[in-house]
């Protein structure tokens, strides 16, 4: 029989790629996402589509009774978006993450792989960004995402579940929503060249970003199912290793670029992924250029 896995979010950007690998794959996959309307048709129709909100506790836990691994991925995101909202982003991302931890505890699932984010390290003083650095967040997403990873870490400790934390920075490629005032960056650009409109920086574009492929993301994601070096909490940083100016990446879509007031986040980051190498054999396959590039020549684009 094929072994069930849960993917909380698979409706969603990084979700919905994970789960097209996975039943590829032959993976018995079960999607938990309250809002799944956007992608349903693009679904695989092997995936089992369960409509639940995360913090249904007891509906969560009978979805997974009998799953070898919960890949947990919902939250709302966003950096602005925690800061115009944070009781409710407060509400989904942290007490959500309790109920999926819980859930899965009791429901006996062998292993826990946490959908963490570098925007836990925030403003620091040195780069690049290593797991042994103090967290420093300087908005409610980053310090949602930092506060689930204790409790990953806390979960494994208490009910002894195995859970890993993958620290994501800045992933984009296929299947990024480029709508709404809260899109990515590169889902953003590419819509504005797509319009025929300026592309908008916030700020002077000297912020740094280290642009992460989602599809060397969800390898790392299935690495972390299955390494043995891995389940008791560990946070990994799942970033390219190299960063590049917001500038530089709205000049790699090309066309008029306008700005506006900068917004509140850190103004650097670059990942240390020396880590994900020794603990789950992970590397980046492909640049930031290579991937813009890709999306680019999908679209339309010259």
């Amino acid at each position: 029989m094929a072994k069930k896995t849960v993917v909380t979010g698979g409706a969603g950007f990084i979700g919905s790629n994970l789960v097209a690998i996975l039943v590829k794959d032959g993976w018995d996959v079960h999607i938990i996402d309250r809002d799944p309307a956007f992608r349903r048709a693009s679904l695989p129709a092997e995936a089992h589509l369960h409509e639940v909100d995360i913090r249904d506790t007891d509906r969560v836990q009978e979805i997974m009774r009998g799953a070898d691994v919960v890949f947990h991925m919902a939250a709302m995101p966003r950096v602005q978006y925690s800061i115009d909202f944070p009781v409710e982003t407060t509400d989904e991302n942290v007490m959500g993450t309790v109920s999926v931890l819980t859930a899965a505890a009791r429901a006996k699932v062998r292993r826990v792989v946490y959908s963490a984010s570098g925007s836990a390290y925030g403003t620091q003083d040195v780069m690049p960004l290593v797991e042994t650095m103090p967290a420093n967040p300087v908005n409610p997403y980053g310090l949602h995402k930092y506060i689930g990873e204790l409790f990953a870490q806390m979960w494994s400790q208490i009910y002894g579940i195995e859970t890993v934390s993958l620290r994501y920075f800045n992933v984009y490629g296929p299947g990024m929503d480029p709508n709404g005032p809260y899109a990515l960056a590169v889902g953003r650009f590419l819509k504005a060249r797509l319009d025929g409109t300026p592309i908008t920086i916030y700020g002077d574009g000297t912020v740094t970003r280290d642009f992460t492929h989602v599809s060397d993301v969800v390898r790392a994601n299935m690495l972390a199912a299955t390494s043995d070096k891995v389940g008791k909490g560990e946070v990994i940083n799942i970033g390219a290793g190299r960063n590049i100016s917001i500038k530089t990446l709205a000049e790699l879509f090309g066309g008029e670029i306008v700005y506006e007031a900068p917004r509140i986040e850190a103004h650097d980051s670059l990942a240390d992924n020396r880590k994900a190498k020794e603990l789950l054999g992970w590397e980046p396959t492909i640049q930031v250029e290579e991937g813009i590039a890709a999306l680019k020549e999908h679209a339309g684009l010259s």
